[in-house]
């Protein structure tokens, strides 16, 4: 049977969501991932469930160990990976709390490996990644999420900064003009790496905010993303759980 991977957080590692949760801790060769691997099944559909901050949101977009993570995830077998982000829209169009089913991005992060391939020894390996994001999990989540009445964007491209911090205005309003339609800080990251690694990967956004562009919008604030995920993460999880049966 197929395994569906998850790569999320907040709200993810409810153990209401997975039906017979079990944890695991896992090393791989590129060390540790973010958390122990939780196997389980939704609607019959074996899942691995790991929560990208870390268990209790303590590790910087910059440290996580995503080679760890997606290695993780292929070690144990996973088909394709559905992840979940917090997002700030760039457009005026994109409200908060719309989901946006990521088609590209554009990548401005610095400090991150961000390859599996860090030598050629053993061939060169130059991944395309002109379609970075699986066409056919973002027609899936997109039509489930239209079918449950969740307000939803059929393609977007993603600005994925290092972070933490936020924006500066000059910046949100750049990332504006290079066609960037929400910003987060893992995304691009997780999306190379599984494409490297040849598994399916799609991901579902949240807008939470306008980041900092927008003058008649306060600058975005940590508390006021958590806010409105908060209020939003039930229709994720019903997204996911829904989506699961259809893989």
């Amino acid at each position: 049977m197929t395994i569906l991977g998850i790569i999320g957080g907040s709200g993810m590692n409810d153990p209401d969501i997975l039906e017979n949760p079990q944890k695991k801790e896992v090393e791989t060769s590129y060390g540790k991932p973010s958390s122990a691997l939780v196997f389980g099944q939704i609607k019959g559909r074996n899942v691995i469930v790991i929560a990208r901050h870390g268990e209790k949101h303590e590790i910087t977009p910059s440290n996580v160990n995503y080679r760890a993570n997606i290695s993780a995830l292929k070690k144990h077998g996973v088909s394709s990976i559905i992840a979940t982000t917090a997002c700030g829209s760039l457009r005026e169009e994109i409200k908060k709390g719309d989901f946006v089913i990521i088609d590209q991005f554009i990548d401005f992060t610095k400090q991150r490996k961000s390859t599996f391939f860090d030598s050629f020894e053993n061939g060169i390996e130059h991944t395309s990644m002109a379609n970075p994001f699986d066409t056919d999990l973002r027609k899936i989540l997109f039509d489930t999420a239209k079918k449950l009445g969740i307000v939803v964007h059929r393609k977007g491209t993603v600005i994925t900064i290092e972070g933490p911090r936020f924006s500066t205005k000059a910046e949100s309003e750049m990332f504006r003009l290079l066609g960037g339609d929400v910003i987060n800080m893992s995304i691009a990251t997780e999306a190379v790496l599984a494409n490297e690694a040849q598994i399916p990967y799609a991901a579902i956004a949240m807008s939470t905010d306008y980041d900092c562009w927008k003058e008649d919008e306060p600058e975005v604030k940590w508390e006021d993303v958590m806010t409105i995920f908060n209020k939003n993460v039930k229709h994720v999880i019903n997204l996911i759980k829904n989506v699961a049966k259809e893989l």
